[in-house]
């Protein structure tokens, strides 16, 4: 053991002078190529004095970047995270101006620009050194990715648990046939790996499609999948009466409050409750370790509990930080190229990617991925038992520039590499390790209600109800999840004021959009109107509504039937009498019927719940938003997302329908290591309501049934 430890001494000094003199000749190139960096006093100097110089310069910078630099980021969680990924050139230029002045040699300079320049070049050399001499060394490897994901993690556990560990990867977004297609095309080689295998290597995962309810939205499928319920989520966005308030999924208090809900109706602290890790995500899903949570962003005081506590596990590390402001400035540029390629090629459909989108972007697909990629890493090498991570860099490309777009096949592209990276850190972690990668819904392609029509959902609305429309269409609110993150990020509010959903007068409609799902309630009247009843208050509402070339169908609450669907040309269907393939949701596939039954069911369904137009032939849907890939109702491959599931686990059900069943599969899959399996009673209330979903046979263990 003696002989280990000291072994281990002599191979980190190896290493660190190594770096050191990597860095010193880095620095003495820098000097060489730029006018404004000196490393000699103004009459000249031997070119020994020079190398010493270059030497103690490029010690002291180092050990500021160790020593100093950690302080400097945590000071700075005081400032948001995104204007921190922007001060990362400032303070590292500064760290080297500050080791120039305090080398013992007085000599060496720098411009400010130059400082930035030289700075920025010495931390990646720096890093690529250190990783390049740990290649060979496990346990480098593994202290220097620990090091990268989580400064502040436990002690290994040594020997780790024999049972394996389980990491659910979620793709945001991407939808079953999407990610069959990015395989096809070889966007992806460690999913096509994983699916078909390599030479003298089999096949160890399988995909699995499943579908969403009718609100196939990141809000209800992942309070789904995290805490086993869904109900009463019916959309994104919606308006309670009882409390009159506007209930936003991406918004903290709204998570919290659904969070807290799904808890009190299962009587389940949720998926993560064991042992368990969440990073990037909505809600918790009960465990004790959380990082960029949203359901934790309005709880500041703690700094356990702030949900950018996570940022600084990652940029504590300067070559790190430096890194990802790098890619954060190309993600941002070629956002902006991708968008003026767009617009020169008058590709449509289009929507408008100005003003700060492209900075949205590059944080979701730079940024986040690579906090949370961290994060998994030390979740993985501290030998957490279950861990969740959100990566919502794919869903908030499609949004903008489509889901078969090029632009989104680089994201995935991307995000595969992300995926074998985290793969290879699984093998340097103290147990074993199953990795689950799925999604939370798809995106189904198409134009927007407004681009086609010329006026929004709301002036619709609003023309029905003989109210005056304003002549320019209102922009609506856009429902990526990734918008969330980056105000939190930035530390400004993150709530959306309820104000901004509410008419002038109380007596006129709230209209609100999810993707291709609409929603109209009437504030004034406390219960959930009926058909009758909107009938004699507004006569040509229904009509109106039922009848626009852009709408497929209608749900309203009527007292003939205790709920109707709507169509065009007078079409009126009892929910009780609902049949897939047939009336107005004859172009929207499998399970449309059991979905609007359930939602119906809700005690905060809208007065009118409206559904888009789908074209079943291109799978287009018409988006209530600014969105040209879209999600949130029912049409499409929205509706269909996927699950990668180990072989090492049993098959999943042949046909999985909502994101509680994904819940229950997780749960058996977790618990298959140990522990008696029954078969799942599925005679049992569901918590989806009076109509729950259809769950085929399948075995949970005793404690999770």
């Amino acid at each position: 053991m003696l002989g280990r430890r000291w072994r281990r001494v002599v191979s980190q000094i190896g290493r660190s002078t190594t770096v050191w003199a990597v860095s010193t000749l880095t620095m003495l190139v820098l000097a060489g190529l730029l006018p404004d960096f000196q490393l000699q006093s103004p009459d000249g100097d031997s070119a020994t004095r020079i190398a010493v110089t270059a030497a103690l310069g490029a010690g002291a910078f180092g050990l500021l970047s160790a020593l100093v630099w950690p302080l400097l980021v945590r000071l700075l969680l005081l400032v948001p995270a995104l204007v921190l990924g922007l001060l990362v050139f400032f303070l590292n230029g500064a760290l080297l101006l500050l080791a120039l002045r305090l080398n013992p040699a007085e000599r060496g300079g720098a411009a400010w620009e130059t400082a930035v320049v030289v700075a920025a070049v010495m931390s990646a050399v720096a890093s690529a050194t250190g990783a390049a001499l740990a290649v060979r060394d496990d346990d480098a490897y593994r202290r220097r990715l620990y090091r990268l994901a989580d400064r502040r993690r436990r002690a290994l556990p040594v020997p780790g648990p024999a049972t394996p560990g389980t990491v659910f990867l979620q793709l945001d977004g991407v939808g079953h046939a999407v990610l069959a297609d990015a395989v096809a095309k070889g966007l992806m080689p460690t999913v096509e790996r994983w699916l078909h295998g390599a030479p003298g290597a089999p096949a160890t995962h399988r995909l699995t499609p499943w579908r969403t309810d009718w609100s196939s939205q990141t809000g209800a499928s992942q309070l789904g999948i995290l805490h086993g319920s869904t109900f009463d989520v019916p959309a994104f966005r919606w308006y309670e009466k009882d409390s009159q308030v506007v209930m936003v999924c991406n918004r903290p208090t709204s998570a919290v409050e659904l969070q807290r809900r799904a808890v009190e109706r299962t009587g389940d602290g949720g998926l993560l409750t064991v042992d368990g890790a969440s990073r990037g995500n909505l809600f918790s899903g009960g465990a004790d370790e959380q990082a960029l949570v949203l359901s934790i962003a309005a709880r500041r005081r703690s700094r356990e509990t702030r949900s950018r506590a996570g940022y600084f596990a990652y940029f504590s590390d300067p070559a790190n930080a430096v890194r990802t402001a790098l890619s954060f400035v190309a993600e941002a540029g070629r956002e902006v190229a991708q968008s003026v390629r767009a617009r020169l090629r008058r590709q449509r459909p289009r929507v408008g990617r100005g003003g700060l989108y492209p900075f949205i972007r590059a944080f979701a697909t730079v940024v986040e991925r690579d906090v949370v990629v961290a994060a998994v890493m030390g979740d993985l090498l501290a030998g957490r038992t279950a861990v969740y991570a959100d990566l919502v860099a794919y869903d908030e490309v499609a949004h903008h520039s489509g889901p078969h777009s090029r632009d989104a096949e680089q994201v995935l592209a991307r995000l595969d590499r992300s995926l074998a990276l985290i793969e290879k850190v699984a093998e340097h972690a103290p147990r074993p390790y199953r990795l689950v990668i799925l999604s939370d819904h798809g995106q189904s392609p198409g134009e927007t209600f407004r681009a086609r029509y010329g006026l929004t959902l709301g002036d619709l609305v609003r023309a029905g109800c003989g109210l005056p429309v304003p002549r320019r269409a209102q922009r609506t609110h856009s429902g990526a999840e990734a918008r969330a993150a980056v105000r939190a990020a930035l530390r400004r509010p993150v709530e959306e004021s309820a104000e901004e959903y509410r008419p002038a007068r109380r007596s006129e409609p709230v209209v609100l959009a999810s993707g291709n799902l609409g929603l109209v309630s009437f504030p004034d009247v406390p219960h959930r109107m009926t058909k009758e009843e909107i009938d004699a208050r507004h006569p040509a509402l229904l009509p109106t509504l039922a009848n626009h070339p852009g709408i497929g169908f209608l749900l309203v609450r009527s007292e003939e039937h205790d709920g109707v669907v709507l169509g065009a040309y007078g079409a009126e269907i009892p929910v009780a009498e609902l049949v897939d393939g047939r009336g107005p949701l004859a172009a929207f596939g499998p399970g449309a019927a059991d979905a609007v039954r359930r939602t119906h069911s809700f005690p905060h369904t809208a007065d009118i719940m409206v559904n888009s137009f789908h074209d079943p032939a291109d799978g287009e849907v018409l988006a209530f938003e600014e969105q040209i890939g879209s999600h949130g109702g029912l049409g499409g491959e929205q509706g269909r997302p996927f699950l990668l599931s180990p072989l090492a686990f049993s098959a999943p059900p042949a046909e999985i329908v909502g994101a509680e069943q994904i819940h229950r599969v997780l749960r058996r899959w977790m618990g298959e290591s140990d522990g008696p399996q029954v078969l799942l009673d599925d005679s049992r209330p569901r918590s989806g309501g009076l109509a729950p979903f259809p769950v085929p046979d399948g075995v949970v263990q005793d404690k999770s049934a």
